[in-house]
């Protein structure tokens, strides 16, 4: 038998945390994937390619705080999400285990009638909120 190469073991590690994230998300209510999109400020395209296990397209740790809040991972989940996830990228699980704790806001925002206008809101309070929780992080509390 042949032996694999790192390139297939990394490969095969992503595929088993995008499994994780993929069994969360499918346990939740739907409309989750397009929850995330915009917590993410991205296009729901996006949230499938990392989440999706038939891609080996690797989930960016700066995504991991977001993903587990948007989508109410129990610590059980959330511990074994990260094993997986420190097993693909090694190097990375300090980002990863020095997150905060992080909750759910929600906003009652105007609605423009259009697709363009209201992700680009959407995208505009994103942005804000992580540039203000970027700073106060910075302030030492």
């Amino acid at each position: 038998m042949a032996e694999k190469t790192p390139e297939a073991n990394s490969e095969e590690a992503i595929r088993a945390y995008k499994t994780i994230l993929s069994q969360v998300i499918d346990q939740r209510p739907s409309g989750m994937r397009q929850r995330l999109a915009d917590a993410l400020g991205k296009h729901r395209s996006f949230v499938t390619q990392i989440s999706s296990p038939a891609y080996s397209i690797p989930i960016p740790s700066k995504h991991l705080p977001a993903i587990f809040s948007v989508c109410h991972f129990s610590p059980a989940e959330r511990d074994h999400f990260l094993a997986a996830y420190h097993q693909a990228h090694p190097g990375k699980m300090s980002v990863a285990a020095g997150m905060r704790k992080t909750r759910h806001v929600s906003l009652i925002v105007p609605d423009f009638g259009d697709d363009k206008q209201n992700a680009a809101l959407d995208r505009a309070v994103n942005d804000f909120i992580q540039k203000i929780t970027s700073i106060a992080g910075k302030g030492g509390t």
